[in-house]
């Protein structure tokens, strides 16, 4: 009798346990946003004007999210780590985090060097996402596909497929975030908001400009030259 006590105690403390560990589990859903001029970006159906005046459509507005951390806390599993934001399909992550108070967010524009020489990889980095060049060039970090009359390319085309890994080509880049006071409570979810402005892609830190640079499809001076604006793209949307 007193054997079978102790082991009914035991398990009563055991699943008390586990019913606390899994009451914490959460998740924080990160919303990205496409803006350009003041309005949600629609594919192919509305036009957009640069800062130069130059009209242009947008076909395609895909992009790599990968080694987010949330108030230092990394992913190991790539479903977490990697992400591959497409405006056609998905323009949210979904985090599990533990209950709590978080305030900042960490993430990389792009893919690290070693994922960019790993040989074929699945989900989100699979070559069959259409966002992989060659080992010798790694992924497109991001793409912008659409046309413009402002374009000298042929059927007025914008291709800017913008990568790089190697010999000081590299253009993944780390974007830190203040995300105020994000409380998350137990089984629950929590959601943020990061706007994406299309119009600091084409002016911030550089000046690009559609009749200039139509075309970028490989590491070099270009890509380095608009990869310095991603960083002003991305801000968190007030609550």
């Amino acid at each position: 009798m007193k054997i079978f006590r102790t082991l009914f105690f035991v398990t009563v403390i055991f699943i008390t346990a586990v019913n606390i560990s899994f009451g914490q589990n959460s998740t924080l859903k990160i919303n990205f946003e496409h803006y350009a001029n003041g309005k949600k970006i629609v594919l192919s159906d509305s036009s957009y004007n640069n800062i130069f005046g130059e009209q242009y459509f947008i076909k395609k507005l895909r992009y790599y999210v990968s080694n987010l951390k949330v108030n230092g806390q990394a992913f190991t599993e790539d479903s977490l780590n990697y992400h591959l934001i497409d405006l056609a399909k998905s323009t949210s992550i979904k985090l599990p985090l533990t209950a709590g108070k978080y305030n900042k967010l960490v993430f990389m524009l792009g893919v690290d060097s070693s994922r960019n020489c790993s040989g074929i990889q699945q989900g989100a980095l699979d070559p069959a996402k259409d966002m992989f060049w060659t080992w010798n060039t790694g992924y497109v970090v991001f793409k912008l596909e659409g046309t413009s009359s402002s374009s000298n390319a042929d059927r007025n085309r914008i291709e800017h497929h913008v990568g790089g890994y190697r010999f000081g080509n590299n253009i993944s880049q780390f974007i830190t975030f203040n995300i105020g006071e994000v409380v998350l409570k137990p089984d629950s979810i929590s959601e943020i908001t990061i706007n994406v402005n299309l119009d600091r892609y084409w002016d911030s830190v550089n000046t690009i400009r559609i009749s200039e640079d139509p075309i970028c499809t490989l590491p070099g001076t270009l890509a380095k030259k608009i990869a310095a604006n991603f960083p002003a793209m991305f801000t968190v949307k007030p609550e």
